[in-house]
């Protein structure tokens, strides 16, 4: 029996159409050719696809997978540019390092804006299955005192949980925006999933009130492994 479209399709079908829709029109600001590339992306593929199906004598079998290989070819030439665009559109900008760390997948909690000083130098927190990641953006001299002085609170509350830090930016010894998650899910696994959870629950008081020191032990009474520091 054919499946019969349930009331909340349509406005999720339209939903995705306005973000397709929203996401051309906000890359091609800054990439006027995205769609002539991504079309020839999709056209070549198919042809090179097709082309190879007359070749080997199966044309139609040929064209039903060029169809598929030409849209996902197309599909991911148009993400990486429109991922581009946007990194390029929040570059500089107070904040940028948060919107790109949002972008960051399950098994990542991130807390904008952890320290801020009159001179829009933040540090943003990230926790995962590395440990704790501190990500400091602005002048590179006045982000390295936040940024140390970060990490000592951070330190206290989760005394053996690995802190790394890093700076986001296009200066010298920065990380630039586009590259900053990627450096991120580089970073070795040093936690389980419920000892990262564990430590982002008592993170969150440093970040919200003044409160004693959380004491007890992690999970399944598992101590946490030494990492880095720097």
């Amino acid at each position: 029996m054919a499946r019969k479209d349930t009331p909340g399709d349509a406005p999720a079908k339209q939903g995705r159409v306005a973000q397709i829709r929203a996401a051309y029109t906000m890359t091609r600001k800054v990439d006027p050719m995205v769609g002539w590339i991504t079309a020839g992306v999709v056209v070549g593929t198919f042809a090179v696809v097709l082309a190879l199906g007359f070749v080997v004598g199966h044309p139609v079998y040929t064209a039903i997978i060029g169809l598929m290989l030409a849209m996902l070819a197309g599909t991911f030439v148009f993400g990486r540019r429109a991922e581009k665009a946007a990194f390029s559109q929040v570059d500089g900008q107070p904040g940028a390092a948060a919107a790109a760390l949002n972008m960051l997948r399950k098994g990542w909690t991130v807390t904008p804006a952890v320290a801020v000083t009159r001179n829009q130098d933040i540090v943003h927190r990230v926790v995962g299955r590395p440990g704790v990641v501190l990500v400091g953006e602005g002048v590179p001299t006045r982000v390295t005192g936040l940024l140390a002085t970060e990490k000592k609170k951070v330190a206290r509350f989760v005394p053996d949980v690995p802190i790394y830090d890093l700076q986001a930016g296009n200066e010298a010894g920065q990380i630039p925006l586009r590259k900053l998650n990627k450096h991120l899910l580089k970073l070795p696994r040093n936690l389980k999933a419920d000892q990262a959870a564990e430590v982002n629950k008592r993170l969150k008081a440093l970040g919200t009130m003044n409160l004693p020191i959380p004491k007890g032990p992690m999970p399944r009474n598992a101590r946490m492994p030494r990492g880095p520091r720097g």
